[in-house]
């Protein structure tokens, strides 16, 4: 049975008009005995989100409503500071908003967290998804290090690990099928599935609203390992997201590339937050970076020529170069 001293507070971010996705969430998490409470961030949506939730029926629930959209870094940072200044929960479950969690996971996580032996400031727990290859691959005992915390990656690209790469594609297809872990170890997450004990707050402080959206919660969760906590994956709690993120439908085309065909507000902020964060933490040898972004580069130029995107592309190496000067200001339009 789960761990009846700790109680949990759920909070999720909204925006647009997403209420179909959104009920399902609230509907799925108010009726659990461990959840004390539910803060729900509306982020300038098109819809009057507190109406809305009357219907659901439980006074569990409470909206903040912001006039403008502060993206997920500032909708979670102000769904954070409220939890933990006005709630006495202990614990807090971020969740997307189309983040369904399955029924047995609020008693499995509490239960996993009282079986691991660390103080509460220095563990945090991530829910599962089937539909990430990564965290599968992860959870059956891969080294995160293969996908995470690449060092002098320039937007994934690093033409020292192209060989290696290809040996553990090749590896993979002949692999015998394992089981999952219990847990495994995460470097650093996104914020849907994300459990987090009140008293690592102190530790580890607030998203970084200059994020806007992307990234943010790598930069945000990579602290919580940065502070000497382990973040665990935990297979047996799983959780779907009953809307498909930016990008999963998109369709390799020949001479084309996926951030040049999709560059709009997303991936600017997608390709500006990365270049900052993995600048910041994971650029060991400058030489290897400035090769790396040199070739990839080179080779985005080519094909934009290819595919008649090169307005694109000049907006792209903007954000390249907003990201690694630390121009996290909020970007205007001439730049999607």
């Amino acid at each position: 049975m789960s761990d009846v001293k700790y109680s949990v507070c759920v909070l999720t971010v909204t925006y647009g008009d997403r209420w179909k996705f959104l009920e399902q969430v609230l509907r799925r998490v108010v009726d659990f005995s461990e959840i004390s409470s539910v803060i729900v961030i509306d982020n300038a949506s098109v819809y009057n989100v507190a109406e809305k939730i009357k219907d659901v029926g439980s006074d569990k629930i409470a909206v903040i409503t912001n006039k403008e959209n502060k993206g997920s870094a500032g909708g979670y940072k102000i769904a954070l500071e409220h939890a933990f200044n006005n709630t006495a929960a202990d614990l807090f479950l971020l969740l997307d908003d189309d983040n369904v969690p399955e029924e047995n996971v609020f008693p499995e996580m509490l239960d996993q967290w009282s079986d691991i032996k660390s103080p509460d400031n220095k563990k945090a727990l991530f829910c599962f998804r089937n539909d990430r290859p990564q965290h599968v691959m992860i959870a059956k005992g891969e080294d995160a290090s293969r996908f995470y915390l690449v060092q002098n990656n320039f937007l994934g690209f690093n033409i020292f690990n192209i060989f290696n790469n290809q040996f553990y594609k090749l590896r993979d297809k002949f692999r015998k099928k394992k089981p999952f872990k219990e847990r495994a170890k995460m470097p650093y997450v996104p914020y849907g599935g994300l459990l987090l004990h009140r008293s690592i707050i102190n530790d580890i402080g607030y998203p970084d609203e200059r994020f806007f959206l992307y990234v943010d919660d790598s930069e945000y969760t990579h602290r919580i390992t940065q502070s000497g906590a382990t973040i665990w994956l935990i297979p047996s709690c799983k959780i779907v997201d009953v809307d498909k993120s930016q990008g999963l439908g998109y369709k390799k085309v020949f001479l084309h590339s996926q951030l040049l065909d999709q560059w709009n507000f997303r991936t600017y902020y997608h390709v500006r937050n990365r270049i900052y964060f993995y600048s910041e933490c994971f650029t060991g040898n400058k030489l290897i970076f400035k090769i790396n972004k040199a070739l990839y580069l080179a080779y985005l130029r080519l094909i934009s020529l290819a595919s008649n995107k090169s307005a694109a592309y000049k907006k792209l190496v903007v954000a390249v170069n907003d990201g690694l000067t630390g121009n996290m200001n909020e970007a205007d339009n001439s730049k999607f």
